[in-house]
């Protein structure tokens, strides 16, 4: 997770505190939450293909519903 932080340029707690909300997708593997890269690569294609911000919270609601 501290990668996928640094990357986002967010505080760990930051970062920990939002996946525990459900606003950002992660993965939880004994105890340790992972953030999928692909998961960082198509939020990062949505924002480019809409020339605009995505909000990761309701990018996160959105791929549950799908």
């Amino acid at each position: 997770m501290s990668v996928a932080a640094e990357i986002l340029d967010l505080h760990e707690v930051t970062l920990y505190r939002a996946i525990h909300a459900g606003e950002f997708p992660a993965i939880k593997v004994r105890g340790r939450y992972v953030v999928p890269s692909r998961a960082l690569d198509a939020m990062e294609d949505m924002a480019v293909s809409r020339g605009a911000v995505v909000d990761a919270a309701d990018w996160a609601q959105g791929r549950d519903a799908a």
